[in-house]
């Protein structure tokens, strides 16, 4: 893991990434998938999992304090278990694949979740099909394979609960604590199972936290700002640009 950034251009790319994690951790949340394809170039496909996953991690700390109070906790638990069978499923299918193949599967999951999103949004009836005992059991397989095969569940964390209609900020704090629990149970699995984190990576993870937290404010400063039609188009550009990163 050692020597994993190279030159101060790496450096820069790598700190500017932290800020976008910050910044979609307490508000944009689509702008961090931005840094899924970027880690993968600097790093390696499979490797960026191991680097990106405790940065995650203390973003994730930094929004659960500040939406401590607003998440709805019935969205979370419909979805665990399932994001757990998911995980299981990744860990099988990332141990027969080479690291070559963990880019086209990252942009597979997060593209399945487009597909989702845009038809979730032409659906005029979207109850209907929310309310399916299959609905929930999908999406979590798919955050669970897609979050352990390369931290790309955010697309897909966001179609489903653009799809749950959640206002802005419940929408913001319920995909904070949900990914956090997420990203929790994974640390264990890069770490003992993919070998996948060692010192110096966790310690490259808790640099960022200066960058973190300036991504952190701004991003409580725009979901504050932003009206709600606005924000939900700006979540749909956000991930179809970082789906496009990926395939390219």
């Amino acid at each position: 893991m050692k020597g994993l950034l190279n030159g101060q251009t790496e450096y820069i790319l790598f700190y500017a990434c932290a800020v976008l994690i910050g910044m979609s951790k307490t508000g944009i949340q689509g702008i961090g998938t931005l840094s899924v394809p970027i880690l993968a170039f600097l790093c390696g496909a499979k490797t960026s999992t191991g680097v990106l996953l405790p940065i995650l991690c203390l973003a994730d700390l930094m929004a659960v304090v500040y939406y401590r109070r607003e998440f709805r906790i019935g969205n979370i638990v419909s979805l665990l278990p399932w994001t757990v069978a998911g995980l299981g499923l990744a860990l099988i299918v990332g141990n027969h694949i080479p690291s070559s193949g963990f880019r086209i599967l990252m942009a597979v999951c997060i593209f399945l979740g487009l597909v989702v999103l845009f038809w979730s949004e032409r659906k005029t009836n979207i109850e209907s099909v929310t309310s399916s005992k299959f609905y929930a059991p999908f999406f979590g397989l798919m955050v669970g394979f897609s979050t352990m095969i390369g931290n790309a569940a955010g697309p897909i964390v966001t179609v489903y609960l653009l799809s749950m209609r959640l206002p802005k900020i419940a929408f913001v704090s319920t995909g904070a604590w949900f990914v956090m629990i997420v990203n929790m149970l994974k640390m264990p699995l890069q770490i003992w199972v993919w070998d996948n984190l060692d010192i110096p990576t966790l310690l490259l993870g808790l640099s960022t936290i200066p960058f973190l937290a300036i991504g952190a404010v701004v991003g409580i400063k725009l979901v504050r700002i932003i009206p709600e039609k606005q924000f939900r188009q700006v979540m749909i550009v956000l991930t179809v640009v970082a789906t496009l990163m990926l395939l390219y």
